[in-house]
């Protein structure tokens, strides 16, 4: 089974983007880029580990929103994390030299905390 098809092996790769995210949060020599994109994905992966569970083939996307799209058509209630949107800015276009100043001002420990929301609540959603 491929992590698109298992939603486990997709939510222990969003579990160790939030615990990179954790890890170097407190580092003051790491660029926010860094921490948002980390941030990204453990959302994202979260997501689609959620997509998983009710078997749906979710695209190849770093877009949060194509995502939360696809759960809300299968009637789940994504409301609360709509504006985790914002991450989408942090996906790969500003963690490469020449890459536009980061428009999204990145606090870290609010990151981890809406992180670790979706993954809350999608570990809630594993469990059945």
């Amino acid at each position: 089974m491929s992590g698109r098809e298992d939603p486990l092996a997709m939510f222990q790769l969003a579990q160790s983007d939030a615990e990179a995210v954790r890890a170097l949060s407190d580092n003051p020599n790491i660029a926010d880029e860094i921490i948002g994109f980390h941030t990204q994905q453990a959302i994202e992966k979260a997501l689609k580990a959620w997509l998983a569970v009710l078997g749906v083939d979710y695209p190849y996307t770093h877009n949060i929103i194509v995502v939360l799209n696809l759960l809300e058509e299968r009637g789940q209630d994504v409301q609360p994390f709509r504006r985790l949107a914002r991450y989408n800015a942090f996906a790969v276009q500003f963690r490469y030299p020449g890459a536009e100043e980061t428009p999204v001002e990145l606090d870290r420990r609010a990151a981890l905390a809406d992180a670790d929301a979706v993954l809350d609540h999608v570990e809630r959603v594993l469990s059945g």
